[in-house]
Parts: C-alpha cells; sequence; structure tokens
C-alpha cells in the first residue's frame, strides 16, 4: 500500500472543483534526445512461447537499436551492471523509491551487464519528476545480456516511481537471467488522487499502465534477443501485489503466472482500505494513552483487525501510515466527503467537524463511492497460476481482512486450482522494520522468493507448490538467516 510515502504533501489545501485530467494512451513518437540510443515508436504484438536460450555473447547486442511500441519518450544505455549496486553508481536508479522495502542486510548479487531503457509513455499528469522529464508513465525495462528466455513485469508499491521494485524484486530477477520491467503506475505521489478525471480514475489507470508496459516490454524482449519469449510473470508488492492480482483476473493471456506479496484489496462492499482504517484511527489513541479506556481501545482495534501481538508495530503505522492512507485514498474514491478540502485535516479528533476521516463511515456513503471503487475491484476469478503471500504482522493492511478474504474470494469463485495462498508468521508490511525489530519480525523478501521459485517449478514440471498454510517462525531465529532463507514447507 502506501509503503513509506516517498514523498509528503500537506494534503490540507483547499480547491474549489477538483480538477481531474482525462488519461490519454494514445501511440506518441519517441522523442530525439541527444546522443544516447533512441527507440522509435512501433507496433508489435508477442509472439508465442518458445524454449529459453542463453542471450547473445554481445555485451548489450552490440548496441542494436530498440524499439518500445507506444512510447512518447525512450532512452537507451549500455551498462556494466543493471543491478542497483551498478545502477546507483551510474545513476540509473533511484535510492529514495526503495527506501525502507527490504532489509538492510539483503544481499546484492553479482554484476548482471546489459541495456537499461528509460522512458514514459503518453500522459497529461506530471507528478513524476524523475530525469527532470515532469512527466508521468515513466517505466525502467532492463534486458540482461544473458537471457533465459523470461519476461518480469511489476508496478511500483504504494504511490512510489518506477525504480521501487530494484532492490526487491530487480536485483534478483536479473540476476536469474530475466529480463525485468517496471512501471510508475500513471501517477505517484501523496496527492495522485488529482489524477484522472473522475473518482477512481488515478488507481483505475494503474491497471492500464501495467497492461501497457506487459505488452510494449514483450515487444521490445523479443527484438533485443531475435527469439520469442519463453514466460512473462507479473509479481510486486503492496498496490503492486494488488495489480498482480487484477491483471491474471482480467489479462491473464499476457501472463504465464504471478506472485502477489501483500497485495492491497479493493472490494465494493468491503472490506477495503475505508472500513478499516477509520476504526484505528479512532481507537489507536485512546490505547496509546492508557488509563481506564485503553482496555477497550485495544479491543476495538482487534475487532478492526489489527491481531494482537503487533501492538509494537502501531505507533509506527499511527504516525506514517495510516492517517496518510486513509485521507489520500478516500480523497481519490470519495472526494465529496471533505467538501472542497484536499484530503481532509490530518490526525484530527473524533467529532472535530465535518470531513473528518477518523469519523469516516464507508457503509453510510453515497453509491457514487462504492461505484467509484467498482473500478478497481477485484473478483477472485484468476485466470493463471498464482501464488499470494502475507505477513501476519501487516497492520497496514491487516491479513484478516486482505489476504485471508481475498482467499476465500478465488474459492468462491472456483479457482482454487490455480492459487496458492501463504501466511507468513512474523512478517510485516515493509521489511525495512526487521532491521528495527529483529528479534520480533521475519522479512518477507525471501519468502517472497521462494513463492518465485515455487512459480517456476509449477509452470516448468508441474509440480504444485505446497497446499496454503502458515509459514512458521523458524525457533531461536537467526536474524542473518532470515535475511535469506524462508522455505514455503511446513516441515
Amino acid at each position: 500500500m502506501n509503503a513509506v510515502p516517498r514523498r509528503a504533501e500537506a494534503p490540507g489545501l483547499a480547491r474549489p472543483n477538483r480538477p481531474r485530467r482525462a488519461r490519454a494512451l494514445r501511440p506518441g513518437a519517441a522523442a530525439t534526445l541527444g546522443a544516447v540510443a533512441l527507440l522509435a515508436v512501433t507496433a508489435a504484438s508477442p509472439a508465442p512461447a518458445g524454449p529459453a536460450q542463453p542471450g547473445p555473447a554481445a555485451h548489450c547486442g552490440a548496441g542494436a537499436p530498440l524499439h518500445v511500441p507506444a512510447a512518447e519518450r525512450a532512452q537507451s544505455a549500455c551498462l556494466d551492471d543493471l543491478t542497483t549496486r551498478g545502477t546507483v553508481a551510474s545513476g540509473h536508479t533511484v535510492e529514495a523509491d526503495w527506501a525502507g522495502l527490504t532489509p538492510a542486510g539483503l544481499p546484492v548479487p553479482d554484476a548482471v551487464p546489459g541495456v537499461q531503457i528509460d522512458g514514459y509513455f503518453p500522459d497529461t499528469s506530471a507528478t513524476n519528476t524523475h530525469h527532470g522529464w515532469d512527466h508521468d508513465a515513466q517505466f525502467v525495462i532492463r534486458l540482461p545480456d544473458h537471457w533465459n528466455g523470461g519476461l518480469v513485469v511489476s508496478g511500483a508499491p504504494g504511490t512510489r516511481a518506477q525504480y521501487a521494485n530494484d532492490r526487491a524484486i530487480g536485483d534478483w530477477v536479473l540476476a536469474r537471467g530475466y529480463a525485468f520491467a517496471a512501471t510508475d503506475k500513471g501517477n505517484t505521489g501523496a496527492a495522485f488522487y488529482r489524477d484522472g478525471d473522475t473518482p477512481g480514475d488515478a488507481i483505475a489507470e494503474w491497471n492500464a499502465r501495467v497492461t501497457q508496459l506487459t505488452r510494449a516490454a514483450g515487444a521490445v524482449t523479443q527484438e533485443r534477443y531475435h527469439r520469442p519469449l519463453r514466460r512473462t510473470l507479473v509479481t510486486g508488492l503492496s498496490n503492486g501485489g494488488y495489480l498482480v492480482r487484477w491483471q491474471l483476473e482480467n489479462h491473464p493471456e499476457l501472463y504465464d503466472g504471478g506472485v502477489d506479496w501483500e497485495g492491497t484489496l479493493w472490494r465494493t462492499g468491503g472490506p477495503n482500505l475505508l472500513t478499516f482504517l477509520p476504526p484505528a484511527l479512532r481507537a489507536y489513541p485512546g490505547y496509546a494513552a492508557g488509563g481506564p479506556d485503553a482496555a477497550g481501545a485495544h479491543r476495538a482495534m482487534l475487532a478492526a483487525g489489527f491481531p494482537a501481538g503487533s501492538e509494537f508495530l502501531w505507533p509506527f503505522y499511527y504516525q506514517t501510515y495510516w492517517d496518510l492512507t486513509q485521507r489520500t485514498y478516500r480523497e481519490e474514491l470519495d472526494p465529496g466527503y471533505d467538501g472542497a478540502q484536499q484530503a481532509g485535516t490530518p490526525f484530527c479528533a473524533p467529532g472535530s467537524g465535518p470531513g473528518c476521516d477518523t469519523d469516516y463511515d464507508y457503509a453510510a456513503r453515497p453509491a457514487e463511492v462504492r461505484r467509484a471503487v467498482a473500478k478497481t475491484a477485484l473478483t477472485g476469478r484468476i485466470g493463471k497460476p498464482l501464488i499470494s503471500l502475507q505477513g501476519t504482522y501487516d497492520v497496514l493492511l491487516p491479513i484478516s481482512r486482505t489476504g485471508d478474504t481475498y482467499a476465500r474470494m478465488v474459492h468462491e469463485a472456483g479457482r482454487d486450482g490455480l492459487f496458492r495462498y501463504y501466511r507468513v508468521a512474523g512478517g510485516s508490511h515493509v521489511d525495512g522494520l526487521f532491521d528495527t525489530f529483529p528479534d520480533r519480525l521475519r522479512p518477507l523478501t525471501p519468502c517472497h522468493r521462494s513463492a518465485f521459485r515455487a512459480l517456476e517449478s509449477w509452470l516448468d514440471d508441474g509440480r504444485r507448490p505446497p497446499a496454503g498454510h502458515t509459514v512458521p517462525m523458524p525457533r531461536h531465529a537467526d536474524p542473518e538467516r532470515l535475511v535469506t532463507d524462508c522455505p514455503l514447507t511446513t516441515g
């Protein structure tokens, strides 16, 4: 979800009519960019799957020009290392995009040489300032010299930009030989709700941008290696995990499978963010203050879905996530709640006035709010294999309200044969917290990698992953081992 906000913005500014701009996914022409190799706009469609083969020996394919379909601007660079160890040094990533998402001790793989393509698709909003472009719908595509025949596509978590998955996902899949593509989802930052024409449009655009990038990255990957894709996988965390679910429900023809890492859940009838965050905002201050009302406030927190045992995390999530997330996502889906104000009043006290998000009652809001949510709602009707995982101490997206609910949705849709769900004991929403609480938490990054390998085996030879279960915290857990090891077996 709002995985450590990339940049905050004071949301209490007045605005008369909340203007929204229409989203145009129209074809564009690639811009001329100085001395870098440019990528012209072409049309292409995915080729049928074929056997994986190693990439050409020539570094970066001997500088052959490449084309990204529908990109308005794109530029390529031949790099000695596509992982964060190299791209931080060369200026081809932005560390702020991925800050706090992984444990500090997560290893970085050996250098992976190849081509990086940065660019953007036609768009009318300008929240993403990377490269000085001031243009949204930015993407990054990385093409390793030694290719395994596969492509991994991902959308940014929270409201971050296109490099947010570089450390958690990109480094590892590139080292395994995959091409890797990621998108900023078409809008970024704490005021993402200003994008779009009507409520719900900004979130709906996220899905369209992942679909768009999947098609474009598939075409440029096949052009780079002169052979068809063997496999296309989609994966992501938080909002990126939601995008995995949506893609496999709505565009299964584009993918062979996916891994959803603690995806956000949108359902018109709930539960969703707007049903469980307001109770937390109301109850937590009373719990934190102690005194005679603390026990009742604690019961209210548990009733809202926040699990017993996770109390040590509540102060951080209250200050960093719950309030900001409630106000900004409510503004996107229900802008009329606070009238002319943008995203309400931070940390308003219950009963302090109309438009206070602490008092928000999703069930009592007009039908038009549920229509806005319906633009992005999930169904559970996945069309390709999906592995989902979530931590039991996720106190931004409580597992009983999100991951458990989505698993029931898949079951009710009759898609159990395509699904595995792992609840990870001690996992929280952002792995950066593991460095603060190494004796209480377990990072999910290695669990994601285990799930990814399990999906590969499932697709390669039909070896089905273990049945869904809660992955236990190892006895006498060694923090150094937890950063790299997370078997999905029950033994």
